[in-house]
């Protein structure tokens, strides 16, 4: 009994592992995996957006006043919905406030521009008793 394989048999030759090859598609692989991690950090970093209630007040009957800092890329606009609650938890108040681009040398800006200190004004129907920013997203350019 012959144990040839059909291959050999009939002419074909076996490929042999080419350690050299193998070691450069690895390479190949590692970089393009590094290149897309950067890429997705890139866009993360232009595409979030994060808040911090610093304060809430009540100057007059139906008027609140609420202070928070965003934290985002400077170039990008956001767009936050801040809110006053009652006693019941029952939104009372509610404005969107339009966050445009941050200059690293305007002086309501930390972190080289990062990092913005606002203050919203907002209408109420009754008393509130807490106020704050309920969300903040990044708007279209």
């Amino acid at each position: 009994m012959q144990t040839d394989s059909l291959s050999e048999r009939y002419g074909r030759r076996r490929r042999t592992f080419a350690p050299g090859r193998a070691a450069w598609w690895i390479v190949g692989a590692l970089i393009a995996a590094v290149a897309v991690a950067g890429a997705l950090a890139l866009y993360r970093a232009r595409t979030t957006v994060t808040t911090k209630d610093v304060s809430f007040g009540f100057p007059s009957a139906g008027q609140a006043t609420v202070d928070f800092s965003v934290t985002k890329h400077p170039s990008a606009t956001a767009e936050c919905q801040v809110q006053v609650l009652n006693g019941q938890h029952a939104v009372v108040g509610w404005k969107t406030v339009r966050i445009g681009p941050n200059s690293a040398d305007d002086p309501k800006t930390t972190a080289n521009g990062t990092t913005s200190n606002h203050r919203a004004t907002l209408r109420t129907v009754q008393k509130g008793v807490n106020g704050g920013v309920h969300s903040c997203a990044i708007v279209g350019r």
